[in-house]
């Protein structure tokens, strides 16, 4: 069966599964505020299912559908990710520091354990490739980001499209929140994985450049 997939598909499910890993760290958030999980992942799961199993991919994947079965993983993930954190927000404006807190933590995790695994990151474009192994947005040929200028010093690229808003809109959430909370994952990312190296961001135009 492993012969109907190439590396993309590994590469692709990888960062679903470290999307849904995160999620687990909200739904800790959840409790930890008081939030009915037990009932709340029953409304959320009923309407995106269930994680993805902790079983090798080759024994899951639908090998007949392989783009429609990863992409039915990205939009059950990224649901359940919504739902979760807009119902968190309605705890009050205290618990988005503890969001932004663990998104942060999260990208210096990353980091470091891309550093420990002999991850040579030497220049922007070596950063910039490291973000996106763990960056969802939405499925390669979606085409979401576009490089505009790159060199070994400075990647610069900017977003085409959002793949993100109809999933946050169906939650009645707030994209530009989901968008903040990342961008804040991606610069202590960067700040960690080479610290010769800063993101920089305005509106939809994004940077890594050596400071």
């Amino acid at each position: 069966m492993s012969l109907f997939l190439g590396k993309i598909h590994y590469w692709l499910f990888n960062k679903i599964v470290w999307f849904e890993n995160l999620e687990e760290v909200i739904i800790d958030l959840a409790k930890e505020e008081g939030l009915d999980t037990e009932s709340l992942k029953k409304v959320i799961v009923g309407k995106y299912g269930e994680r993805t199993p902790n079983l090798p991919l080759e024994e899951m994947i639908d090998t007949s559908n392989i783009h429609g079965w990863l992409q039915g993983k990205i939009h059950s993930a990224e649901g359940r990710m919504a739902a979760w954190t807009t119902e968190l927000l309605k705890n009050g404006d205290e618990v988005k520091a503890k969001l932004e807190d663990i998104y942060i933590k999260q990208g210096i995790k990353a980091a470091e354990e891309l550093r420990e695994n002999g991850g040579a990151i030497e220049t922007a474009p070596d950063i910039f490739n490291a973000i996106n192994d763990y960056i969802l947005d939405g499925m390669p040929c979606d085409r979401v980001n576009e490089v505009v200028e790159s060199d070994e010093n400075k990647v610069s690229w900017v977003r085409t499209l959002c793949v993100h808003k109809d999933i946050w809109d169906q939650e009645q959430g707030d994209v530009n929140f989901f968008y903040h909370l990342r961008s804040l994952w991606v610069k202590s990312f960067v700040s960690k994985v080479n610290e010769e190296f800063e993101y920089l961001e305005e509106n939809e135009s994004m940077t890594i450049r050596r400071k």
